[in-house]
């Protein structure tokens, strides 16, 4: 996968609501009622991310999961972050 440009990573995260760009890596943070409901969130993401062979690193805090991208073996974002991005982002509580 191709490094994105830094002009290209900011034209695609405007597309993103509630996604930002730290450093080589895209994240968000989701808020559910309760750790039942977050742990719920984070089983659906499975699927999808085995699907594409990209997987997210998660961080779960009681009630809230923080979602980070970022392709590995490219050093830093690729179109495919920002693909499972969108993915993700369509994924309901």
């Amino acid at each position: 996968a191709e490094l994105l440009s830094d002009a290209e990573i900011q034209e695609k995260v405007k597309s993103l609501e509630g996604w930002t760009v730290e450093g080589k890596e895209l994240h968000t943070t989701r808020q559910f009622k309760d750790f039942v409901e977050a742990i719920a969130f984070v089983n659906k993401i499975v699927e999808p991310a085995e699907a594409a062979g990209h997987h997210p690193d998660l961080a779960i805090s009681y009630n809230k999961v923080t979602i980070s991208l970022t392709t590995h073996d490219a050093g830093g974002l690729t179109a495919n972050d920002f693909e499972m991005a969108q993915t993700l982002s369509q994924l309901s509580a």
